[in-house]
C-alpha cells in the first residue's frame, strides 16, 4: 500500500467549511467527516502525537482523500449525511433503520376514514403520531374501532356498498356508506370525538359523552344512552392502559447506553401529552468512534433520513460538538424553532430517566443475545471442523399450495443473527406445479446467476430438504471454482419431524451429521431454517391472497370498474355471472351484445 502524502494534501487545503472523504487502497470510502475549518480538522488526523489508538487505526488505512467545500456548516451537516447514506463507510456510525414512522391518518372525505399511513404526508386530512411501530398503530386503530364507529375500510370498498357490511353488525362502524343508517351530523360528531381522542383530550371526550348519555336518558332514549355508556366504559379502559401522561405537547426523548462496540439509543415519542411509545436502536458502531461521536452521528442521521417528524422539543442525555449549528439545521428542516433540553425540570427529567433505563435494559438484552449467537456460531464451526470463522450463511425454502403460487425464499444470517436487508423472495414460474426440485433450481439460478455476478457468496448455503433438493444445488455449483463455491448442506427433518432430530447432509459426499438436540450449533441451524420457512410462507400467502382478490373480470378488455360493478350487481355476484347466458349479460345496462359475447367467452374459455 502506497503511503498517503498528508503534507502535500494539506498544503493546498482550504480553511472553509466542507466535507472530507477518506479512501483505502481499494478506492472504497472508509470515513466521511464534516468540518467548520477543513484544513484544521483534517490536519488533526496527521499530528505527530495522536492520542487515540482508534484514530491511528483509521489513519493507517488512508490511501487517498478528497474534500467538498460548502457555504455553511448547515450545508456540511446535510452533505455529510447524504454521503454516509450513499457509501455506508465502515468507520462511520451507521443508522440501521432509516424508515419513516407510521401515523394514524384521518381523511378529509365527506365521511372521513381512519387508516394506517407511512410515507410522505401528501393526502388531505390530519396525521396523528408518529408511532414507534406499525403494530402500535394497528393496535390503536383496533381499540378506536371498538369505541368510535368511524369507518376504516378502503375507499373502493366504501363506494361499492349497497348494504352495511359485517363491521356494522359488530357495532364497529355506523355504515355511512348506505343511506338511512347514520346522519351526516351524527357521523361528523363521532369523527370529532375520535379526533379529540387522538389529540389526547380523553377527559373532554368522556365529558362530552356523559352529557349526551344524560340528555338521551332524560329524553327516554335508553338505547342511545346505553351506547354512550358503553363508549364511556371502553374509553376508560383504554385510558387505564395509557400509563404515562404529562403536559408536554410535542417532544422526543433520547436515552443512551454504550458497552464496548455496542450502543443502544432509546427514543421515546410524546405527542399531545401522551407517551405514544418508544423504540430501541442499535447503530453499527466502528471501533474508532467515541461516545459523543456515536450519539451525535446517530442523532443527525435519525432526523435527516427518511420522513422523520422533528418535534419542537428534544430531550437528550449528551452534549453536541456544535449544538447551536445542529439546532439551526433542525429548525431549518422543520420550519419552526427546535430546542434542546437536558432534563433539568422534573417532568423532562422523569422522561429522560425512563429513556436511559430502557436504553440500558435493551443494551443488556442485546448483549446477552449477541453472546448467545456468537456461542452458536463457535459450536457450529467446531461441529463442521472449519478453520475459518463463518461470516455469512444463507438458507432456501419453497412454499406453495398444491403447486400453485410457488414462492422461494432466501434468508441471510451473519455473526449478529438475521440480516433482513439481504433477504429475497422469488415468484417461481414456468415449472410443473408441485415440482419442488425445479423450483429450487430456478431460485438458485436467479439468486446466484454466475460467479462474476455474485458480490456476496455465503460461507454456508443450507437447503431445507433432503438429497433431492440438495442435488439441485450440487448441480448448479458443480462448475464453480472451489474457492468460490459455498459449503452446501441439506437439512432433512427426522421421521417424526420433531425439532432436534434434524440430519445434516453434506454435499457431494452425502455424509450425514446429526448434532445433539441441545447443541447450540443445531439451534442456529434450526433458527435459519425456521426463518426461511416463515419468510417463504409469508410470501406465498401474499401471492395467493393477491390472486384470490383479483377478479377474473379485470382481465377482460373494455371492462372497467363501473361496468364490473354493474355486472356483479345485476347478476348477483361472479358465480351468477358465470351461469348467465350471452343474452342475459347483454341485458345489463352499458353492456352491448358484442361485449357480452367477449365476457361470456372469457368466463367459459
Amino acid at each position: 500500500m502506497t503511503e498517503f502524502d498528508s503534507s502535500a494534501f494539506l498544503k493546498n487545503l482550504t480553511h472553509q467549511p466542507g466535507v472530507y472523504r477518506m479512501y483505502n487502497d481499494q478506492a472504497e470510502v472508509i470515513y466521511v467527516g464534516k468540518a467548520k475549518n477543513l484544513k484544521k480538522r483534517v490536519a488533526s488526523y496527521f499530528r505527530m502525537q495522536v492520542d487515540s489508538a482508534k484514530t491511528r487505526s483509521l489513519v493507517s488505512q488512508i490511501a487517498d482523500m478528497d474534500v467538498t467545500v460548502v457555504n455553511s456548516e448547515t450545508e456540511a451537516f446535510l452533505l455529510e449525511n447524504n454521503f454516509i447514506k450513499k457509501y455506508k463507510p465502515r468507520y462511520n456510525v451507521l443508522l440501521r433503520d432509516d424508515k419513516s414512522y407510521p401515523f394514524i391518518f384521518l381523511s378529509a372525505h365527506e365521511h372521513p376514514r381512519l387508516s394506517f399511513h407511512r410515507g410522505p404526508q401528501k393526502k388531505k386530512g390530519e396525521y396523528f403520531g408518529p408511532y414507534p411501530s406499525a403494530w402500535s398503530v394497528r393496535e390503536s386503530l383496533r381499540s378506536m374501532q371498538r369505541i368510535f364507529p368511524v369507518r376504516q375500510c378502503e375507499d373502493s370498498y366504501y363506494r361499492a356498498r349497497s348494504r352495511p357490511c359485517l363491521q356494522y353488525q359488530m357495532q364497529r362502524c355506523s355504515a355511512p356508506c348506505v343511506k338511512g343508517y347514520v346522519s351526516d351530523e351524527e357521523y361528523a360528531e363521532q369523527v370529532n370525538l375520535a379526533r379529540m381522542f387522538l389529540k389526547g383530550k380523553n377527559q373532554q371526550v368522556i365529558g362530552t359523552l356523559v352529557e349526551k348519555m344524560e340528555y338521551a336518558s332524560e329524553a327516554l332514549n335508553f338505547e342511545a344512552a346505553a351506547r354512550y355508556r358503553d363508549q364511556i366504559n371502553a374509553l376508560r379502559k383504554v385510558q387505564e392502559r395509557q400509563w404515562v401522561s404529562g403536559t408536554q405537547d410535542e417532544m422526543d426523548v433520547f436515552g443512551f447506553a454504550i458497552r464496548g462496540n455496542m450502543a443502544c439509543i432509546q427514543v421515546m415519542f410524546i405527542r399531545d401529552n401522551q407517551l405514544l411509545g418508544s423504540k430501541s436502536f442499535f447503530p453499527k458502531v466502528p471501533s474508532t468512534a467515541d461516545e459523543q461521536e456515536v450519539f451525535e452521528s446517530f442523532f443527525l442521521q435519525f432526523y435527516l433520513a427518511g420522513n422523520k417528524v422533528i418535534p419542537k422539543q428534544i430531550v437528550v442525555s449528551h452534549t453536541f460538538s456544535d449544538e447551536q449549528a445542529i439546532a439551526d439545521l433542525l429548525s431549518s428542516e422543520a420550519g419552526y424553532r427546535v430546542k434542546f433540553y437536558r432534563g433539568a425540570r422534573e417532568e423532562r427529567r422523569r422522561y429522560l430517566e425512563l429513556a436511559q433505563t430502557n436504553a440500558q435494559t435493551s443494551l443488556e438484552a442485546q448483549y446477552s443475545q449477541q453472546k448467545s449467537v456468537h456461542a452458536r456460531f463457535l459450536d457450529l464451526e467446531s461441529a463442521l471442523e472449519r478453520d475459518l470463522p463463518i461470516q455469512r450463511m444463507e438458507c432456501f425454502d419453497i412454499s406453495h399450495t398444491s403447486g400453485q403460487q410457488t414462492v422461494a425464499s432466501c434468508v441471510v444470517f451473519n455473526r449478529e443473527g438475521p440480516l433482513k436487508s439481504d433477504y429475497r423472495r422469488y415468484n417461481i414460474e414456468g415449472i410443473t406445479p408441485g415440482d419442488d426440485y425445479a423450483a429450487m433450481a430456478q431460485a438458485l439460478k436467479r439468486r446466484y446467476k454466475t460467479v462474476e455476478d455474485v458480490q456476496k457468496i455465503p460461507d454456508i448455503l443450507f437447503i431445507d430438504g433432503g438429497k433431492g433438493q440438495l442435488a439441485q444445488a450440487e448441480g448448479f455449483f458443480e462448475d464453480w471454482p472451489d474457492d468460490k463455491r459455498p459449503l452446501l448442506i441439506g437439512v432433512a427433518k427426522g421421521t417424526s419431524r420433531k425439532p432436534g432430530l434434524e440430519t445434516l447432509i453434506m454435499a457431494y459426499s452425502h455424509e450425514t451429521l446429526q448434532l445433539e438436540s441441545h447443541a447450540p450449533g443445531l439451534h442456529l441451524i434450526q433458527h435459519i431454517r425456521d426463518e426461511s420457512h416463515r419468510f417463504a410462507i409469508a410470501g406465498h400467502r401474499n401471492r395467493r391472497q393477491k390472486v384470490k382478490t383479483t377478479s377474473s373480470l379485470e382481465a377482460i378488455p373494455g371492462i372497467g370498474a363501473k361496468r364490473r360493478q354493474s355486472l356483479l350487481k345485476y347478476m348477483g355476484g361472479l358465480q351468477g355471472l358465470k351461469r348467465a347466458s350471452k343474452d342475459e349479460i347483454a341485458s345489463v345496462p352499458g353492456i352491448s351484445a358484442e361485449l357480452a359475447e367477449t365476457i361470456y367467452d372469457h368466463l367459459h374459455h
